[in-house]
């Protein structure tokens, strides 16, 4: 129950199936079998670096108010979060054309995102600086999140998942998305001093520990899961007064690093990750998160 509910997060929502095996040997916009496809495969730490990624979000007040007064998540959060992750699995895995169709569409989008923060500053979502923050802070959930629960990545390696996205953040808009693990340090380090608390934070937090995305009987997990996304959220915004309080408890970090590294040893299904690997003929057959047969 707990690996297919997961799952479910990693497959289209519905009414926007599509068959990531087609056509045959169509590249990515990132490297088949690269560092990203290792990292996006795993559904535990997938979950866990995608909350972590909107808790940075949400820390900065132009994405905030962009994110929060422009999208249904308060309505739906478990639609919300499989469009979210379905952008996520074609932008790594999808085939370019179908890729850059998607992204493309989301930019369109993003034109008619725009207004004012409640400070009173004017903002608008394809604005280049905060698509920076937000591709990088979502290069920093998922990698970290792999780094921390499933397998330590190298220091190449952690690189690796920004270089391999640059091209996308190009796509978006994102002109000047952090190369690297240092770039993104140095971002961080640059953005600090306006990331801040809010109600909307803890509202974010609230819906992720008690709304229906994962079964009645798994909810336990999924609050279990949104503490290891605070536990690894950099300083600045874990220690803002709405996070406090939900960090991980003692041996629970070794519990997650079971459930996610368990994960990687039963078969994916036919997921987008597995799919990509059967377009790409010719490469490695991926049939176990992580491994490659």
């Amino acid at each position: 129950m707990l690996l297919n509910s997961i799952q479910d997060l990693m497959r289209p929502p519905p009414g926007m199936a599509f068959d990531f095996s087609q056509p045959r040997g169509e590249p990515a916009l990132t490297p088949a079998h690269g560092v990203s496809w290792r990292v996006f495969a795993n559904p535990v730490s997938l979950f866990i670096g995608g909350v972590t990624a909107v808790l940075l979000e949400l820390a900065e007040p132009s994405v905030r108010s962009g994110v929060w007064d422009h999208s249904g998540f308060r309505r739906d959060p478990p639609t919300r979060l499989r469009r979210t992750g379905f952008a996520a699995m074609m932008t790594v895995y999808g085939p370019r054309p179908a890729a850059e169709k998607m992204i493309a569409h989301v930019v369109r989008m993003h034109d008619r995102v725009q207004g004012t923060t409640p400070a009173g500053v004017a903002y608008r979502a394809n604005d280049p600086r905060l698509l920076d923050w937000v591709h990088a802070t979502a290069s920093f959930g998922f990698a970290e999140a792999y780094h921390r629960y499933v397998r330590a990545l190298s220091a190449a390696e952690k690189d690796a998942v920004y270089a391999e996205g640059l091209a996308s953040a190009g796509l978006y808009g994102a002109t000047g998305a952090p190369a690297s693990w240092s770039a993104w340090e140095a971002m961080l380090a640059r953005t600090a001093p306006g990331l801040e608390g809010s109600d909307v934070l803890a509202e974010f937090l609230g819906i992720m520990m008690e709304a229906a995305i994962l079964p009645a009987p798994l909810r336990w997990l999924q609050r279990l899961l949104v503490r290891a996304a605070v536990e690894m959220t950099p300083a600045p915004v874990r220690s803002l007064p709405q996070l406090r309080g939900h960090r991980l408890r003692f041996g629970e970090a070794a519990l997650v690093r079971s459930l996610a590294r368990g994960s990687g040893l039963l078969p994916l299904g036919d997921t987008p990750p597995v799919q990509a690997a059967r377009r790409m003929a010719g490469g490695r057959a991926v049939r176990h998160q992580g491994r490659a047969t």
